[in-house]
This record gives structure tokens, sequence and C-alpha cells, in this order.
């Protein structure tokens, strides 16, 4: 019990036009549209000959792009969904946990769901009384279980339809993205219960964007790209392969949208400001082998280096730098007379170049500011807001920084880092 066999599964859907809707059914009839407007334009092809195994007790993720066949290929391992072409073969006892509040009657309290939930997959009342109290305790909804659940937040939905999902005893447990909306404290219940899966042979399929946790809970990855399977096999190799290409997407989207900004010269004027007697040009960013980038990995080195020509010689000048998040936080900001340089002489086209070593910066989006100015801040030429890059990383840091840390315990604390 519990073996999953896939056999070259495809999952077709019909594309419907807009371009001739009517307005009401009555209208349809008397242009006689209504057939023409139901027939489909095309078909589009959510998965294409995807195969593969599981073993009774395995844990594998499935990983891959929005839209790339994920939640297709979960919900018909689920039932939800049937095949278009090939064949699904499960053995044991399927407990889903795939659309946030699915299977829920929203009219009705969290209690009355169990039961019902729990009929659906197979449990006899008497056995969902006997889970009762343990469903409701996992879930910890014990004041809240006799509301209607249309009043649950999505934190509460997530944990009802996990704890039910967990407590039914399946041979095969699948999970998508819905713990991403748990709240913080619930998700490493979840993890701790689904590693207790694992321990008690239980077959997992898991579908994340939460790279870390695929790493640490799988003990292989499956890549879907355009609804096939791209690459499978050893956790860590496939994840790395993964980052690696959407970083490489991302940075050439960046990089596209840095150019066609250049090339439109359409920098904001309300973004940009000074008297331009020294001037910015030519922002660019590299990493550490001196390729323009605009994605870099958290510990990655980057450089930032500009062009400056000065109109005239200028003995006061102070060049400045900062690094913001995509809210607006400064995260780190600097100038050349705050670390004591000071200014002699400009006069002409000359570089500026900033060497950070690493980043340090946990997984997002940011902005660069630059400037040059006078050391009483009266404004030559200043950047803002105007360059972004991202940052991505396995890490599920929160804040701003990753700062470098240890953890040290003494010796009556049972603890140990999970692999």
């Amino acid at each position: 019990m519990g073996n999953i066999i896939v056999k070259d599964l495809h999952k077709f859907y019909k594309k419907f036009s807009n371009k001739h809707k009517f307005l009401t059914l009555k209208s349809a009839f008397l242009s006689k549209t209504l057939f023409s407007d139901l027939k489909s334009d095309e078909v589009f092809a959510a998965l294409k000959g995807v195969s593969f195994d599981v073993k009774k007790g395995k844990t594998v993720s499935i990983i891959g792009e929005n839209g790339s066949g994920k939640s297709t290929l979960l919900k018909i391992l689920a039932g939800i969904s049937k095949p278009s072409k090939g064949e699904v073969v499960t053995e044991g006892r399927i407990s889903a946990l795939i659309e946030l509040g699915a299977g829920f009657h929203p009219e009705i309290s969290g209690r009355e769901n169990i039961f019902i939930n729990g009929s659906i997959l197979g449990l006899s009342k008497k056995r969902i009384e006997e889970k009762l109290e343990d469903i409701i305790k996992f879930a910890e909804l014990e004041d809240f279980i006799d509301n209607p659940v249309k009043t649950y937040s999505s934190g509460m939905y997530m944990r009802l339809g996990f704890s039910i999902a967990i407590n039914v005893d399946p041979d095969i447990l699948l999970i998508d993205e819905v713990l991403a909306v748990g709240d913080a404290s619930f998700v490493p219940k979840c993890l701790d219960k689904i590693n207790e899966f694992k321990r008690k042979g239980k077959t997992i399929i898991f579908v994340s964007h939460d790279l870390g946790t695929v790493e640490r809970i799988s003990d292989k990855v499956i890549w879907i790209k355009d609804g096939k399977i791209f690459k499978q096999g050893y956790p860590k190799r496939i994840t790395d392969a993964y980052l690696e290409y959407i970083g490489k997407k991302d940075e050439e989207k960046a990089s596209a949208d840095h150019q066609n900004k250049e090339a439109e010269g359409s920098l904001d004027k309300e973004k940009r400001w000074g008297s331009r007697d020294v001037e910015i040009t030519n922002v660019k960013m590299r990493d550490g082998k001196g390729n323009e980038k605009y994605v870099f990995s958290y510990d990655e080195p980057l450089s930032i280096e500009f062009d400056v020509n000065s109109k005239r010689k200028e003995k006061d000048f102070v060049f400045g730098m900062g690094i913001l998040n995509y809210e607006g936080v400064n995260c780190y900001g600097s100038n050349t007379h705050i670390e004591n340089f000071k200014s002699n002489e400009i006069s002409g086209k000359g570089k500026v170049r900033i060497n950070i070593p690493s980043l340090n910066l946990v997984n997002g989006t940011y902005f660069l500011n630059l400037a040059v100015h006078k050391r009483d801040g009266f404004p030559f030429d200043y950047h803002h807001f105007l360059y972004t890059f991202k940052v991505v990383s396995i890490h599920r840091d929160i804040g701003i920084a990753r700062v470098s840390h240890e953890w040290d315990f003494s010796e009556n604390i049972k603890i140990k880092l999970k692999k």
C-alpha cells in the first residue's frame, strides 16, 4: 500500500473565445450564435506525457513555475480530475490538501465539516468520533470549532484541512502550496507531522515553491516545465538547477528592462534631480567575475559602477549609495563623506566603482539609489528608485539582512539540525 505509478499522463483543457460574447441567453438564440460561441477555439495541454513512479514510504516534491502543470497533476492523483490520456495507479487511502477550503461547506460549523470530510475519505462515523478531539486539538481550533467555517481566516482553513488530512491515517498524502498561507507558528508543526509520516512509511507528494523545505523533506524532486518532466533526481541537484534557471530568466528580464530604459531615455524626472554640474550616467551592476548582472545569490559579491562627468572643476563633492527593499525601507546607505574620504578635485569624465564582497540580504527585490552632492547636501545628481536588482536564497530568513550566526545549546537541550 502506498505505491504510485503514473504512465504517459496527458491533460487537455478547451479554450473558449470571448470575441462573440452574448449578453443574454435570449439574444444568443435570436442571433443564432449560442452554439458557435460555445465552440472551443483551441486546446491547451496542461500535462504532456508525464510518467514516474513513487515507492511506498518515499517523499517526492514537485517544483516548477506557476502554470507548469503541478497542481493539475496533483488533482489527477487525488481523483479530483480525470486525465485526458494515460493512467494513474495508486494503492491505499489517499488524503489530499490541495485547494484551500476545498470540500468545506461555508455555512456549517468546523465540527460538522470534519464529519463530512471524514465520510468522504471513507471513515465511519464512529472512527471520526474517535479522531475528532485529535483533529480539533492539532488544528488549534478549540474555541472556533462550532463556528461556521465562512468566518474562518485562511490560516484557520489551512489548519483544519491539514489536521483532517493527516488524521484519517492515509497511505498517501498529497499536499499542494496551501502551507504558504499557514500561520508562522503552525507551519513548523505541519512539517514535523510530515516527518513523522515519513518515519511511519507513508508516501508523500509535496508541491511547493519553498525550496529549502523541499530539500529537507524530499527523497526525490521532480521539476515540471511546460507540462512535462524537465528534470528529476536528487533534491539538492534539482533545486540548484531550478534556482539557476529562474535566476537566468529574471536576469534576462531585468537586463532587457534596464536596456529599454536606457534606450528610451526614460529616467523619470521625479526620481532624478540636481544641477547636473556633476552627472552620473551608465550605471551597471556586475558579479564577482565582472559580468553585468541583476539577479544575485544572497552571499554573492556585487559591484556597482557608473560614469561621472563634471562640467567644471569641483573641489566639494560626495558620492553616495543606498539599498532599499521593495517596501521602501532603507536597508543600507553610505557615502564617501561618512567614510572619511576627503574630496580634492573632480573634472571631466571618470568612473566610480563600489565593491560589495557579500550582499547578505534576504530573498527579495531591491532598489539601488545613487547620488553625487556637496558636503552640505546640495544635489549635483540624485538617482532615486531608478535601478532594481533581485536577491535569491533558499533560506527562509525574515527581515532585511542575513546576519551570520551560530546556535549553541547546553547539554540538557536535546535538539539537532534537520538534514
